[in-house]
């Protein structure tokens, strides 16, 4: 049976729709920004590099977190300078853990952003263009109206994801109560422990939760469709 909801198993619900959230509107600004520049240019090498912006959601969580430690560590080439410049330390923080879930969504709503902008119609962006809208105005005003179905999918898909963020967030947060303890962290030592309730009342915590966001992205999808 799960155990009562106590404040205890708050702090990582809060910790957890807080990074969650900034991952997600962080590889939503840098997602919907590549998808709409690749669903526009067509050049050599861009299935490769398509290739390496998707591979974050192939990849082994584990190996995305040992890249991230070698990267942004002491002793990696942007450590340091974060540390120096922005007194910024990523590693054991929560703000580890926001990197890392927004490295793991980045492919979902980076695919689904591509994938809305190409079913846009170009016609529209060059009457618009023919008309006199600068590139800027064609996507604020065309591109992203006529994609957002898509791309609002993309970002419930991305959110829900970093919300059962595990592996890498393990590996570059840690797992410190009230601190870096996300939900998805939260369960693995609660069934360490032997704590059957509370393990139970987290994962359906987190499962209802994530039913909720794929039931809106099943929507968004359909009126997309229709």
């Amino acid at each position: 049976m799960p155990g009562p909801l106590t404040p205890a198993m708050l702090q990582p619900l809060l910790l957890t729709l807080q990074v969650a959230l900034l991952a997600t509107l962080i590889a939503g600004v840098f997602g919907i920004g590549m998808g709409h520049w690749m669903a526009r240019r067509r050049f050599a090498g861009q299935d490769v590099l398509d290739a390496v912006l998707v591979l974050p959601m192939v990849l082994p969580p584990t190996v995305l977190g040992y890249y991230l430690i070698v990267l942004v560590g002491r002793n990696g080439p942007l450590g340091p300078w974060l540390e120096a410049v922005f007194g910024i330390r990523l590693l054991f923080t929560w703000q580890g853990a926001v990197l890392a879930s927004t490295v793991v969504g980045f492919p979902l709503v980076y695919k689904a952003a591509r994938a809305a902008f190409e079913d846009v119609d170009p016609r529209f962006a060059q009457a618009a263009r023919t008309l006199g809208s600068s590139e800027r105005e064609v996507f604020w005003r065309l591109s992203l109206p006529l994609a957002r179905r898509g791309i609002g999918a993309g970002l419930a898909l991305t959110f829900a994801r970093c919300m059962g963020e595990f592996g890498a967030t393990l590996m570059v947060a840690g797992n410190l109560p009230g601190r870096t303890q996300t939900l998805s962290v939260a369960i693995y030592s609660a069934v360490q422990a032997g704590d059957d309730p509370l393990a139970l009342t987290l994962t359906l915590i987190v499962s209802a939760l994530c039913i909720l966001l794929l039931v809106m992205a099943n929507r968004l999808l359909r009126h997309r469709q229709g």
